[in-house]
């Protein structure tokens, strides 16, 4: 009976490089009193002096700011980009970072229209007569956009709101952080579009994903709030109207690079059929280590979301997911997203995100733990490639076992009735086994036989007896065998001969459903007006 493993266990011996990191972070900046509409009173009236409290005395704020923002662009040479609508922001601000060849500076300021949370002023009235009341309410207004890169962190970006009370959004990468730390101290390694592949020395690489912490994130929001501008005044500043830094969304990743690329994607695919129901709540609490009852909001499911030709495993616990893929055919990737800090009574504010860091890496590991995989693929690789390829034994070489191949086939078969002999078999006795399945024309010598026992030997699949000219069939090579000519003789040879082109004489359903695709895709071309 075969056991499953779990993904850890099987990871634990085909990785290369295994790296935990802060991935991407989108933060939120705002000043705390004035979120409220008593707050944004309180600035109203007693650091512009109004009167009342109304949104027309910040009005010119916005004109400032807006002013402020275009002498910058004209003043640094920075181009200001008008974004379409539906136009990825991510793709324009790859082609400017590709032109860009300093080692900090802003790429560009982007213009869009975003609906945000803006506090308004609304007309009421009493006995007296009508007076101006102030409300939180939302509005599309336009949002500018500073893309930067920064010596220490690369690239990200600033985004402010330009009405009142002109929250932002920062978003970072901390994989981004590395690479540039690694540059810095003359580290070598190779990068994946977002991680790392390789690295001469990752006990390092790992020190320096730990080391970004919520400190240096605070200095890096800091120092670039220093140098773009933004619609408070230094008086504002100096009156306490400063920026906090809170945690929208943290994703936290895990990158497992594995020794057989090829292999990787065969093996993600196990694991997806194998931990197809990892949402259910009963598995999620154990990722989690979290008690679900009844009475826990949110969904718990999982989704397989395919990209192309690329599958995602999507696993949901409240307002959190954990995705897993297989990254760049190179690495197996598994990350958790976390949008809500209060899922796990952690506070939203940047101090809490070490809190954080600990909460999202170890769903990455108790996701590996939990999963089963009832076949190893790599290994089962391993084992393909060691019958299929040519051996190579100190010096001795020999060419591959070839599968389909009908001298391949014979020798397979033959090994099947040897098994049992306690003596093994020679030589000869083996030859006329084969030739008998191979046929009366096909001239089996003593030499190509000879040929035949060194290939079998070198791929392990037979092994002499000492002090003897005799050989017996390993534990391998029986398995090997059996399998091998079940396979063809019951799955591959009867399953072609029922999908081929000719009907077979009784309906088969395989051949039918073969029959449906042909016409679904005739029928496609034919309403699309395709050519053949």
């Amino acid at each position: 009976m075969t056991v499953a493993r779990s993904v850890a266990e099987v990871l634990s011996e085909h990785v290369t490089l295994e790296v935990e990191c802060i991935d991407r972070l989108y933060l939120n900046l705002y000043v705390p009193i004035l979120q409220r509409p008593e707050g944004a009173a309180h600035f109203i009236r007693t650091q512009r002096g109004a009167k009342f409290a109304s949104t027309v005395v910040v009005a010119p704020m916005t004109r400032k700011f807006v002013a402020a923002v275009e002498r910058f662009c004209e003043r640094e040479a920075v181009p200001l980009v008008n974004f379409k609508r539906g136009e990825r922001k991510e793709d324009v601000a790859q082609q400017y970072l590709a032109r860009f060849q300093g080692e900090e500076g802003v790429l560009f300021v982007g213009k869009a229209q975003e609906k945000a949370m803006v506090v308004r002023t609304e007309t009421r009235r009493d006995q007296i007569g009508t007076y101006p009341w102030l409300i939180r309410s939302t509005a599309m207004v336009n949002h500018y956009y500073f893309y930067c890169v920064d010596r220490d962190f690369g690239p990200f970006f600033i985004k402010f709101c330009s009405y009142f009370p002109y929250n932002g959004k920062v978003c970072l990468n901390g994989h981004e952080y590395v690479k540039r730390q690694l540059v810095k101290r003359g580290i070598r390694f190779e990068a994946l579009d977002n991680g790392i592949l390789s690295c001469s020395d990752p006990g390092r690489l790992q020190q320096i994903c730990d080391s970004l912490t919520p400190k240096k994130i605070d200095a890096l929001v800091r120092k670039w709030l220093r140098r773009l501008p933004h619609a408070f005044t230094a008086s504002d500043r100096r009156a306490g109207y400063r920026y906090d830094v809170s945690i929208l969304q943290a994703e936290f990743s895990l990158t497992q690079t594995l020794d057989r690329p090829v292999t990787g994607r065969v093996f993600f695919e196990q694991i997806i059929r194998d931990n197809i129901d990892i949402g259910r709540p009963d598995r999620v609490q154990l990722i989690f280590n979290r008690r679900i009852t009844r009475r826990t909001p949110g969904r718990f499911r999982t989704r397989v979301i395919t990209d192309g030709v690329v599958p995602s495993l999507h696993i949901d616990y409240k307002h959190t997911r954990i995705k897993q893929y297989h990254k760049e055919g190179r690495a197996l990737r598994t990350e958790t997203v976390i949008n809500d800090t209060y899922d796990f009574q952690i506070g939203r504010l940047l101090k809490n995100l070490t809190a954080l860091r600990e909460v999202g890496l170890e769903a990455n590991r108790r996701l590996l733990s939990v999963q089963r995989i009832s076949h190893d693929c790599a290994i089962g690789e391993d084992a393909f490639q060691q019958i299929h390829r040519p051996a190579t034994v100190g010096r001795q070489r020999a060419s591959a076992l070839r599968f389909g191949d009908p001298r391949v086939l014979a020798l397979f078969g033959a090994l099947l009735l040897f098994r049992l002999l306690p003596r093994g078999f020679t030589n000869r006795e083996l030859r006329e086994h084969v030739g008998a399945l191979l046929g009366p024309d096909f001239q089996l010598t003593q030499g190509k036989m000879t040929y035949d026992l060194r290939r079998l030997r070198l791929h392990g699949l037979i092994e002499r007896i000492p002090s003897s000219h005799r050989y017996r069939v390993t534990t391998f090579g029986f398995r090997s065998a059996l399998f091998i000519t079940r396979a063809y003789s019951r799955l591959l040879r009867p399953g072609l001969s029922l999908v081929g082109q000719h009907q077979p004489p009784a309906p088969n359903t395989l051949h039918l459903a073969f029959q449906r695709v042909d016409h679904a895709i005739h029928d496609a071309w034919t309403t699309g007006s395709i050519a053949a």
